[in-house]
């Protein structure tokens, strides 16, 4: 008999596989059954769109035999089975997803989801098995084929007799070695405790032969071992269970088995709602960003239940944008398990489901801001940047369901703060909230702009996200307090009277600002005297709605239009410098011309903006030295 190669590619993988150093081994069953779970599903699919077939589920289980004296442990599933092609298609390649294929084959874009795979799954059978062997006859075939494997050298295929369609996972436990117990998955209460922890939920039943102990016939006091086929799992799914029965680690390993993130959530949300609409739902705030959150490729979406069965597996009509981070599934009886993708977007019993669901997480989100600050911030941390741009979107849409969700860096509290906490605690003659950007805190600390706002006592928020100001601009203002950047033309603090001394100031001066303005043409619209420096001795601040912040990000993007903040060039008058500019403008205009450009390009720097020529800046700079 000829024994067939893996492709180069899986064999490096099982290698892997058996050679693994996984301290879970435990999980090869789960994902055995899970395959098992799935051959069932097929036929239950097929049942729906063939009327030759009638789906009892009471004829459809997934049985586990251990067998201590053959070491075998033998997983048999009555579902669709497989052909020899499928064997060979399915097996022979590691990773290869005979569900995937089975959804495409039969269009199988709505309705009943066929969710998992046989690939790397199947092949961790090889953590605790020498020999794998699958015996399977798939509906309405004749023969049957036994597919065998001792590893990565290869696997071979021979037909076989079996009388009942379906698939026979039969397992050649490795002996025993110095860092591993293998007896272990022989043995009956581990293996039942393995189903428990994993399989609780699989809405099969999992039946196993159960020894049990009773009085011998006819005896008071001797007893005698007995078997009893018994069904292992409860088959009800978590989410219909009571929540006071329920443990967080419970929760955790729901969310570990439905693969909704690697990382342990950082809050479940457990609904049961039995009114204008009846739904279940668990639903998981994760701790960690995904690796592919900000791509194309990320899908959002709750998993879809009519009746505890799976109507799609990523129902994106369920969460806003601004959610999308939310893992979970939800389950009701009032959706059609036959509605299709398009029905769905305009079911209102869905619409109403999704509302309900956006208050609760929004709700939940707000009780973890007050009852668990530290939790929170985590989850800020990772998932804060897509609330902000919840703001923003939709043209502002949205913006009053998220403002109280936002947090920013405090230039007073050193950590984040709520807009609420910002409010709260502003003085009486504080018309506006103050904010500064840039790229991270330690840089806006040292921002010349901060100087006047910070003088007069005032608190200043941070915003260091490139979606920021943007957001913030969009939500204009929190409970009737404006948003005002220190770096704004008018800051809203002058006097009447300082007002009057800069006028004069301004006078004054005047044909000085003209030359430097003249020498800059088309890079600044203005030059003209600082209201807000204190030390500093220049600055670069905006009018308009276009920040200089907000240039640099709009710039970054691709097939960008060059867009241009109305920059203004700010001299402190009162700083040492502008005695030299003063000097330089009445008797060497050239020197001021050199003055003028090495002070744009140093305002420039500060604003973290590349200055156009660097070489000429660095001679500039020696001439000075000379």
């Amino acid at each position: 008999m000829e024994t067939k190669q893996f492709k180069a590619e899986s064999k490096r993988l099982l290698d892997m596989m058996i050679n693994s150093i996984y301290t879970h081994r435990e999980i090869f069953l789960r994902e055995l059954i899970s395959n098992a779970s799935d051959a069932i599903d097929k036929i239950y699919y097929k049942a729906l769109t063939d009327e030759s077939l009638t789906f009892d589920k009471d004829n459809y289980y997934i049985k586990i035999e251990a067998d201590k004296e053959s070491r075998t442990l033998k997983i048999i599933d009555t579902g669709i089975g497989m052909t020899k092609e499928e064997l060979e298609n399915n097996l022979g390649t590691i990773a290869k997803s005979g569900s995937l294929a089975f959804k495409t084959e039969n269009e199988l874009k709505d309705g009943y989801d066929i969710i998992g795979q046989f690939g790397v799954g199947f092949y961790s059978a090889f953590m605790v098995a020498d020999v794998v062997t699958v015996i399977s006859k798939a509906l309405g075939s004749k023969e049957a084929y036994k597919w065998e494997s001792r590893g990565a050298e290869g696997y071979t295929i021979e037909p076989c007799e079996k009388e009942s369609v379906g698939t026979e996972i039969i397992l050649k436990i490795k002996e025993n070695t110095e860092e591993e117990n293998y007896d272990e998955y022989l043995e009956e209460y581990r293996l039942k405790s393995i189903i428990k922890k994993y399989s609780d939920f699989i809405r099969y039943p999992i039946k196993m032969d159960v020894t049990k102990s009773r009085l011998k016939e006819g005896s008071e006091s001797e007893y005698e071992q007995y078997k009893e086929e018994e069904t292992i799992n409860s088959m009800v799914p978590i989410w219909r269970k009571n929540k006071k029965e329920l443990t967080e680690e419970d929760y955790n390993n729901f969310y570990s088995e439905k693969h909704y993130g690697f990382d342990k959530p950082l809050k479940h949300i457990h609904i049961n709602v039995d009114g204008a609409v009846r739904y279940q739902a668990i639903l998981y705030i994760p701790e960690k960003i995904p690796f592919d959150y900000y791509t194309a490729e990320y899908e959002k979406g709750l998993e879809l239940y009519s009746s505890g069965v799976l109507i799609m597996n990523k129902c994106a009509d369920l969460l806003p944008d601004y959610f999308s981070f939310v893992k979970g599934m939800v389950d009701s009886e009032d959706l059609s398990l036959n509605i299709s993708r398009e029905m769905l977007q305009h079911d209102r019993q869905l619409k109403l489901i999704a509302k309900n669901i956006n208050k609760k997480i929004k709700s939940e989100l707000l009780n973890l801001l007050k009852n668990d600050r530290e939790k929170y911030e985590k989850f800020y941390q990772s998932f804060g940047r897509q609330l902000k741009f919840g703001v923003y979107s939709d043209f502002g849409a949205h913006k009053e369901e998220l403002k109280d969700l936002l947090m920013f860096y405090s230039s007073k509290e050193k950590k984040l703060v709520t807009l609420d906490e910002y409010v709260s605690r502003m003085p009486e003659d504080q018309k506006y909230i103050y904010y500064a950007t840039g790229e991270t805190n330690e840089r806006i600390e040292k921002l010349p702009q901060t100087e006047l706002v910070a003088d007069k006592g005032y608190e200043i928020l941070y915003f260091t996200d490139d979606i920021d100001e943007f957001a913030i601009r969009m939500l204009m203002s929190y409970k009737d307090k404006e948003f005002k950047s220190v770096s704004s033309g008018d800051l809203g603090l002058d006097a009447d009277d300082k007002q009057e001394d800069t006028a004069a100031e301004e006078k004054e001066h005047k044909e000085l600002f003209d030359f430097m303005k003249k020498v800059l043409d088309g890079k600044v619209k203005d030059v003209r005297i600082s209201k807000r420096l204190k030390s500093h001795p220049v600055c670069l601040t905006t009018d308009g709605a276009l920040s200089i912040e907000m240039e640099k990000i709009l710039n970054a993007m691709p097939n960008s239009q060059n867009v241009k903040a109305d920059k203004v060039l700010e001299i402190n008058v009162n700083h040492e410098v502008f005695q030299s500019l003063k000097d330089a403008f009445e008797k060497d205009k050239d020197r001021l011309t050199l003055y003028t450009g090495l002070l744009y390009n140093q305002a420039l720097l500060i604003e973290g903006l590349p200055i156009e020529d660097p070489v000429e800046f660095t001679n500039n700079i020696c001439k000075i030295m000379v």
